[in-house]
């Protein structure tokens, strides 16, 4: 029987670390990763990005995540023992249902050169992975591609395209890592119109088949439990695959933690999930909220047979100077205005000072 997957994405873990973050955990202070090993979390989520940076040298930031540093947090989770899964945005920066921007490198290129890129890129990661002996257990082939992929060419509605971009890198992994599982990750977990009309366009392009369905569960975005429970049972039925939340978070607190990041008060407030967002959700924005959203999510996943297991996304993405979402150079990448913080923070497993809240403690027993 396979293993619940109890996991953490801590893509941006070094550059917190960097910026003077410190963890505890009962007081004592310790390793993110390994306080959250000792609690239960057996799997680490990480993405990859083409080129993170300008042309001067300069980090879009939200973790840097190139190769390297990619590889340096795989290899710290491999020798603690836990599986991870590596996740590909095909992009040199953030890629989600809002953008799916081209790597710089690729913008000159045609659909069919950018099939073979897709290809060449990922086969490549995963043969220097296995080089250094830390091949992914799980390889997710784009993120949240709801709305396609290598933009404007895998945009959807061209789900030929998509199916195309999507297959290159699925024929990478087994071609590098035969024993990885791929996964087809899309947002919107509650929303099973959405996911039943995206597969079957999918497969009717001719989509490659797959081994895992990710799904971002977000309750202040993404609908209600009921409504994820439904879909996870009808993508069974339907699909009969393995199916991990490979997206969640629910927040602690309203508390404005600007000044945690240098800013004046007022300036970041309680981030993205706000008292607004906070009307939504069916749970409370406290540390006992949190706890009780988890506690609810674990039984409803597991309500399905193939429910395999649900990612915090990051857990440890603490609110400390310098670690924000994007950097200048990234806003201006993303071509959007705004502030250079941490609007997450609020969704942490451990809370503004770094100490481990009671959600992290309610994994071990799951």
């Amino acid at each position: 029987m396979n293993e619940f997957i109890k996991g953490a994405d801590l893509s941006s873990l070094i550059e917190v670390e960097n910026c003077g973050g410190k963890f505890y955990d009962g007081g004592a202070e310790g390793d993110a990763m390994e306080i959250l090993r000792r609690h239960g979390v057996n799997l680490v989520r990480l993405r990859i990005w083409n080129d993170p940076k300008d042309e001067n040298g300069a980090s879009y930031g939200a973790g840097s995540n190139c190769f390297d540093v990619t590889a340096a947090l795989a290899k710290r989770a491999v020798s603690l023992g836990m599986k991870w899964m590596l996740d590909f945005h095909y992009s040199d920066f953030w890629a989600d249902p809002g953008k799916q921007f081209l790597p710089k490198a690729w913008r000159e290129m045609s659909a069919d050169e950018i099939t073979s890129a897709v290809y060449d890129f990922t086969k490549e990661t995963l043969e220097k992975l296995g080089t250094a002996g830390i091949l992914p257990d799980f390889v997710a082939v784009g993120n949240e591609i709801t709305n396609g992929l290598l933009w404007p060419y895998g945009k959807a509605p061209n789900f030929e395209n998509i199916a195309r971009f999507v297959g290159a890198g699925i024929r990478a992994v087994r071609a590098a890592a035969p024993r990885s599982k791929v996964v087809l990750h899309l947002d919107n977990g509650g929303k099973n119109a959405l996911y039943r009309e995206w597969f079957e366009n999918y497969f009717a392009a001719g989509g490659a088949d797959f081994d895992v369905m990710g799904l971002s569960y977000y309750p202040f975005w993404h609908g209600t439990m009921p409504e994820l429970a439904f879909n996870l049972s009808d993508m069974e039925r339907r699909y009969g695959k393995e199916m991990i939340v490979v997206e969640t978070s629910m927040g602690f607190s309203l508390d404005d933690y600007s000044e945690y990041e240098g800013f004046p008060a007022g300036t970041i407030g309680s981030g993205i999930v706000n008292e607004e967002l906070a009307k939504i959700v069916d749970y409370s924005l406290t540390k006992d909220g949190q706890r009780e959203f988890l506690t609810d999510l674990v039984k409803t996943i597991k309500g399905v047979s193939r429910g395999r297991g649900f990612i915090w996304w990051e857990p440890a993405w603490i609110p400390v100077r310098g670690s924000g979402w994007t950097s200048p150079a990234g806003l201006k990448y993303v071509g959007e205005d705004g502030i250079c913080a941490n609007l997450w923070a609020n969704q942490a497993l451990f809370d503004f000072d770094g100490n481990a809240l009671p959600a992290l403690y309610e994994i071990e027993k799951m």
